[in-house]
C-alpha cells in the first residue's frame, strides 16, 4: 500500500517565501485531504535551514496555525517537518498538543545525534515519525546505510530518500531503495525533485523497488523547479487500478484554484535548475551560475562540479 504525503504547503513556500493566506491553506489542506491524501504536510517549524527573512506562517509553523488547520482536518492527516538545530525541548509537546501527528526530521548527515534524540522523543510522545536523508544523491553509499540504520534504531516509521538536487535517475532510485531496505525495517519513502523532469519515473521506480511512502505536492510547486506533481502521479496510479481510493478530479479541482489564487504556483522548469540538476548541484550554487546566460551557467556549473570533484 503506497502512502501519499502532500508536501505542497511546506516545499512550495520556497516559491512564495511560505506566505500562503491562512484562508487558502486551510481550504489546501481539506480539500487534499478530502481528495483521499493520506498526510498534508503544512509547514517547517521554526524555519528552513537557512534563516529567511520575512518568512510566512507555512515557514514557521507556529502553535496558532496548527490549531487553525486541526479544525478542518483530522489531526491524524496532520504532518509537520524540522531540522533539529531549530528545535526547543519543548516544541515537539506543542506541536502534538496542537494537532500535528506526523513529525519529519530533516537528519544532518555529519552530526545526526541531536536529531536522533529527538527523534526518539518524538516516538515517546506518540509521533509517526519519518526521517529525510536529503541530497542523497550526494552523500556516500556507506554513510547512507549508517544513517538509515540509525534512524531505525531510534524508532522511525520511515527513512525517506530525498533527491534534494533532482539529478537522480530511476535506476538509481531503485538502487538505494534496494540498499536502505537490507539494513532497517522502516518503511522506505521518496522525495523526489523534478530538475530533470524524472521525479514521475523516479517515483516509479521506488516503489517498483518496495518504497510505500511517496511525497507529492499540486501543480509540482516546490523548491527550485518543484517536486513530483500530485495529480500527475494519482492519474499514474489510478491507471495501475492501485488508487481507486483517490479523487484525481478532487485534486485537479485544487490544482486549479491554486494555479487561480497563487501567482507563484505556475509550474516551470527554468533552464538554470535543469543545469543544476545535470551536475547535481544543490540550489544553493544557483547564486553563483549566470543565470542570464545559459551557455555560460552551464560551463560554469561545470567548473564547479570539477572543483568539487578535487
Amino acid at each position: 500500500m503506497i502512502v501519499n504525503l502532500d508536501v505542497t504547503l511546506r516545499d512550495g513556500g520556497y516559491r512564495n517565501n511560505f506566505d500562503f493566506p491562512l484562508e487558502y491553506a486551510q481550504y489546501h489542506a481539506r480539500e487534499s485531504v478530502a481528495a483521499g491524501m493520506e498526510w498534508v504536510e503544512i509547514a517547517y517549524r521554526n524555519g528552513s535551514f537557512a534563516p529567511r527573512s520575512g518568512i510566512g506562517r507555512t515557514g514557521t509553523g507556529a502553535d496558532d496555525y496548527i490549531r487553525a488547520i486541526a479544525e478542518v482536518v483530522s489531526p491524524d492527516r496532520v504532518g509537520m517537518i524540522l531540522h533539529p538545530k531549530n528545535i526547543t525541548k519543548d516544541d515537539l509537546p506543542r506541536m502534538y498538543e496542537a494537532g500535528v501527528r506526523l513529525v519529519r526530521f530533516c537528519l544532518p548527515s555529519t552530526a545526526p545525534e541531536h536529531g536522533l534524540a529527538l527523534l526518539a522523543r518524538a516516538v515517546g510522545l506518540g509521533f509517526t515519525t519519518t526521517v529525510n536523508i536529503t541530497r542523497v544523491s550526494q552523500l556516500d553509499r556507506r554513510r547512507l546505510v549508517e544513517l538509515a540504520a540509525q534512524s531505525g534504531d531510534a524508532g522511525a516509521d520511515v527513512v525517506y530518500l530525498a533527491d534534494s538536487n533532482g539529478s537522480m535517475l530511476p535506476s538509481e532510485v531503485s538502487q538505494l531503495v534496494n540498499l536502505v531496505r537490507s539494513v532497517t525495517d522502516a518503511a522506505i519513502g521518496l522525495h523526489a525533485h523534478n530538475n530533470l523532469g524524472l521525479a514521475l519515473a523516479n517515483a516509479i521506480a521506488a516503489v517498483d523497488a518496495g518504497a510505500t511512502w511517496i511525497d507529492s505536492s499540486v501543480l509540482g510547486m516546490g523548491k527550485g523547479p518543484g517536486n513530483l506533481v500530485t495529480e500527475q502521479w494519482l492519474a499514474y496510479l489510478r491507471r495501475c487500478a492501485e488508487a481507486d481510493a483517490y479523487d484525481l478530479g478532487r485534486i485537479l479541482s485544487l490544482a486549479h484554484r491554486m494555479e487561480s489564487e497563487i501567482a507563484e504556483a505556475t509550474p516551470s522548469l527554468p533552464l538554470p535548475d535543469l543545469v543544476l540538476g545535470h551536475f547535481d548541484l544543490s540550489i544553493e550554487e544557483r547564486a553563483k551560475l549566470p543565470v542570464d546566460r545559459i551557455g555560460d551557467a552551464f560551463s560554469a556549473a561545470r567548473e564547479l562540479t570539477a572543483a568539487g570533484a578535487r
